[in-house]
């Protein structure tokens, strides 16, 4: 195997997807191995990223009245246990700090697996009235998640970046509403930055976020037939607020309990935008969010070089409204430079040599298609903005229509299986409602109920499972 083709992608994506998966993220340098197993680092691509989607997400926040915060990593014992389903749904996966130096701790700090109980336990001094409500936090943190599954990079680590939502309201009308506002700043992000498509409706109880009365979710598609998880948004009605006393004075002078809601986008994404739009070649990062948007690559000889660098660093001056890179490298061939920013996924090049400073004009290279167009440099700017939008637009419809392709239909449990088995994708399926039968067409397939598409009339069907009358359609599929 030559040198070349030992530091580009081995594994094809269509025919081995969890090797090309693996070898994308390592050889375009977006994550690395951590000496802790099952947690990763984020190399400066990836994280740049993560900083974008986090900068797009938080002006979104902000702009609905949405106020950011801290609260401590560790969360004593305690406090975890104080709402039974919570604890009972996260303790195979806390980490545990038990001792300071050669000192054991008096109680057991959990390593922060999501902040319920500390915020909560904090907020209720802070509410007293129904003047201080709604009260609307949000933190940019980390997490652990002890997970014994395989780790993948992003898809599945024992600690992941997140935002993570917490609101209290008067009323349950009042947090209820909250939803289609939250799930549609998620869908914005997903959809015009990722460029990631997905299913949005409600978890069933058995899939509900422990604690929660109700969860609401994203649901994406990967290349391997898989579903994964998105953004969520959780209804905690008054279950925490029962459990930590976190009540407040009505207008009518009446003691009430408030109303709560969580919600989280983690650095899962990364993974799943990853995962949809990369090729053979490499990462493919859609513009908006990419760290590098373009990238610019003199072509020169002993005669050319110093003129045509110095045109470069003025084409450089035309780009700077964008996230431009010069590489001008010398002990690499174009060749090469060309390979390794397509490797990294970066979504365009800009090629400059002795035929282009002559005649005035500059070729681009989109990395979504290989397409390659000729532009005049006077127009440079205009013409890199148009590509970048273009490279932005066709990479959600191509996931767009991949979803809808892969995308299937099934009324008896035979059916389902066998679609799951020989289509892969995303199945629907009617449905009774019934927990009993959700685990029969999970046990019978090895796939599960991913979500209720919400606002759906009662389908004219049957349940696969008991053959009574359905109460929705649902999306159903394996998953991570």
């Amino acid at each position: 195997m030559s040198k070349a083709n030992q530091e580009g992608i081995t594994a094809k994506k269509d025919s081995n997807f969890d090797e090309w998966y693996t070898q994308m993220i390592l050889k375009a340098e977006l994550a690395d191995y951590s000496p802790v197993s099952g947690c990763m680092v984020l190399r400066p691509s990836s994280y740049a990223i993560w900083e974008n989607i986090q900068r797009y997400t938080d002006a979104e926040f902000k702009r609905v009245g949405i106020m950011n915060t801290y609260f401590p990593l560790f969360i004593p014992e305690r406090l975890l246990k104080k709402e039974a389903e919570h604890v009972k749904g996260f303790a195979p996966e806390v980490a545990w700090v038990t001792q300071a130096g050669n000192s054991d701790l008096e109680e057991r700090l959990a390593i922060r697996p999501t902040s319920e109980t500390l915020i909560y336990e904090v907020v209720s001094k802070w509410i007293r009235s129904w003047r201080d409500l709604p009260m609307r936090l949000n933190q940019w943190n980390n997490v652990v998640r002890w997970e014994f599954k395989h780790p993948t990079p992003f898809l599945r680590t024992r600690e992941f970046l997140w935002n993570e939502g917490h609101t209290l309201y008067a009323t349950r009308k009042e947090a209820d509403a909250e939803r289609d506002e939250i799930m549609g700043i998620y869908r914005k992000i997903t959809e015009e930055f990722l460029a990631l498509p997905g299913y949005y409706g409600r978890k069933t109880r058995t899939e509900t976020f422990a604690g929660a009365e109700a969860t609401y979710s994203v649901e994406h598609l990967l290349p391997d037939g898989k579903a994964i998880q998105g953004p969520d948004w959780h209804s905690d009605g008054q279950n925490f607020a029962k459990a930590f006393d976190i009540g407040f004075i009505d207008q009518n002078g009446e003691r009430q309990y408030a109303w709560q809601n969580t919600w989280a986008i983690s650095t899962r994404e990364i993974g799943t935008m990853l995962a949809v739009h990369g090729d053979d070649k490499g990462a493919v990062i859609p513009p908006r969010l990419a760290g590098t948007q373009v990238v610019v690559v003199p072509i020169v000889n002993d005669e050319s070089k110093a003129a045509i660098l110095a045109e470069v660093r003025k084409l450089m001056a035309e780009l700077k409204e964008f996230r431009a890179v010069l590489d001008d490298r010398d002990h690499l061939t174009p060749g090469k430079k060309f390979n390794e920013w397509e490797l990294k996924g970066v979504p365009l090049r800009v090629e400059f040599g002795p035929r282009d400073m002559k005649e005035k004009h500059a070729v681009l290279v989109r990395r979504d298609t290989g397409a390659k167009r000729v532009v005049g440099v006077a127009d440079l700017s205009k013409e890199v903005s148009v590509e970048l939008g273009a490279i932005q637009a066709n990479l959600f419809q191509k996931a767009k229509d991949a979803l809808a392709k892969n995308t299937h239909e099934a009324i008896t449990l035979a059916e389902l299986k066998k679609t799951l088995e020989e289509k892969r994708g995303i199945v629907r399926v009617p449905w009774c409602g019934k927990p009993e039968c959700e685990a029969k067409m999970k046990e019978a397939t090895g796939g599960k109920i991913l979500n209720i598409p919400i606002d759906q009339e009662p389908p004219k069907a049957k349940c696969p499972a008991c053959g009574l009358g359905a109460e929705f359609v649902v999306n159903f599929g394996k998953s991570y």
